[in-house]
């Protein structure tokens, strides 16, 4: 017989509302947000435009959707996308930016996920034989190299490469909270260096669904147009953007446990004989490297603890702030047994 869940590893959007999070929806006032008249939905926009230091936002289902909409506006048929190799608006959001936006990535190496500005330069096109560079998109964290922090002076120095060549810069921050906690500074000294970003509610600061792309009024303004065709207007939408105002007041808060116990967690499976790369354990995410990743994952399931087989031989864990220590230290048992 399975075990009852004592650790959901799979990922931070597993989690579920908060009572204060429930107690908001249940009492937000809403209007028709596809007309821009939903008033929690708008002081949503405007406190994430806030924190990140832009001029508006605009509320959607997903972070799926922010980033390619973010692509669309900055683009036009038949570009490039100059973005970090393994960036998830590539691996994960099923080519949607040639789909969608007709453009194609350009990869640049990313070790730990941090590309070098001279090889972002390097990307660049200019020649009428080639797709001409569009747009320069970075993760931060970086999903698929382990949740991995990119440097204010990397970001710094890739905007003035985005500036030299006249390019938009976009960042795909579905866990840029977590960066800013890790690095130990204010959300708007990573997000300034953008013009647009899109910024996630539903990982590291639990609320149950939606993110937000914040830039100039001008780009929301044709951001909005492409959300309408995506689908993305959810007309009484307050009532979920209730809990992404209180994901926002709460969440920060708990992304400095959410790390302390990732880097727990991996010490103990290195310990055990796992291969993790530490140096990689920057915030709540942990790959490691193991035989039959699959068949490892199913026999912890049966032990109480979910994790993601993400290939043959990779598992990935991710810490979120209902995973408490003692709910870790029993995932530890699990997992080194």
């Amino acid at each position: 017989m399975t075990q009852a869940v004592i650790a959901d590893l799979r990922s931070d959007t597993v989690t579920t509302p908060t009572p204060a999070m429930r107690e908001a929806m249940a009492h937000a006032v809403v209007g028709d947000d596809v007309y821009g008249e939903d008033p929690t939905v708008n002081e949503l926009q405007a406190e994430v435009a806030r924190l990140t230091g832009h001029e508006a936002g605009l509320f959607m289902p997903s972070g799926s959707m922010t980033n390619q909409v973010g692509i669309a506006v900055h683009t036009r048929r038949g570009e490039e996308v100059i973005c970090a190799e393994g960036s998830h608006i590539y691996e994960w959001e099923l080519g949607m930016m040639a789909a969608f936006s007709g453009v194609v990535p350009r990869f640049v190496p990313a070790p730990l996920g941090v590309p070098a500005a001279e090889d972002v330069r390097a990307a660049v096109r200019h020649s009428v034989h080639q797709s001409p560079t569009g747009l320069i998109s970075l993760e931060n964290t970086h999903n698929k190299m382990g949740g991995t922090v990119i440097p204010l002076d990397v970001l710094a120095a890739i905007r003035a490469v985005a500036d030299d060549e006249g390019l938009p810069l976009h960042l795909d921050g579905a866990r840029v909270f977590n960066a800013a906690a890790a690095l130990g500074v204010p959300l708007s000294e990573i997000t300034r260096h953008f013009h647009t970003v899109s910024v996630c509610l539903s990982k590291g600061l639990g609320a149950p669904v939606g993110s937000v792309l914040v830039g100039s009024a001008g780009h929301m303004k044709q951001a909005h147009r492409y959300r309408k065709m995506l689908g993305g207007g959810m007309r009484q939408a307050g009532i979920l953007a209730a809990a992404g105002l209180v994901a926002l007041r709460d969440g920060p808060g708990w992304l400095a446990d959410d790390h302390r116990r990732a880097r727990t967690l991996a010490e103990a499976l290195v310990g055990a004989g796992y291969d993790v790369n530490l140096a990689a354990v920057q915030t709540n995410i942990i790959y490691a490297t193991i035989p039959d990743a699959a068949g490892r994952s199913a026999a912890w399931a049966e032990g109480g603890v979910l994790a993601n087989a993400l290939g043959p031989d990779s598992v990935r864990f991710v810490l979120h702030h209902q995973i408490g220590d003692e709910a870790l230290e029993g995932a530890i048992r699990v997992l080194t047994a």
